[in-house]
């Protein structure tokens, strides 16, 4: 019988997240990722589909402060991870 495990809850400050630089490092640090990843979004697809076990719930709290500092950078992101959570029924997101 297989068990079913808890999810895994990361919450990221959009108060602290004001540039795609700054996401990385948040979620990076949140999230443990391997030494070789590379801050790009083809990189942060590879690590949150392959390299990261589930289940997760990411929340990404005060989003709407992180978008109005990163703009299309924000959309890109937020994309990306709803994309993961498609790719993956481990993967959940929200963001508030």
């Amino acid at each position: 019988m297989r068990v079913k495990r808890s999810p895994k809850k990361v919450r990221l400050a959009g108060k602290s997240i004001r540039s795609l630089d700054e996401f990385y490092g948040e979620i990076a640090k949140k999230l443990r990722f391997p030494e070789h990843f590379g801050r790009n979004l083809d990189a942060l697809w590879d690590v949150l589909t392959t390299d990261i076990k589930g289940p997760l719930e990411l929340a990404w709290e005060d989003s709407e402060l992180s978008k109005k500092s990163m703009g299309k950078d924000f959309e890109k992101v937020a994309a990306l991870l709803r994309d993961v959570g498609k790719e993956r029924e481990d993967f959940k997101v929200s963001f508030l």
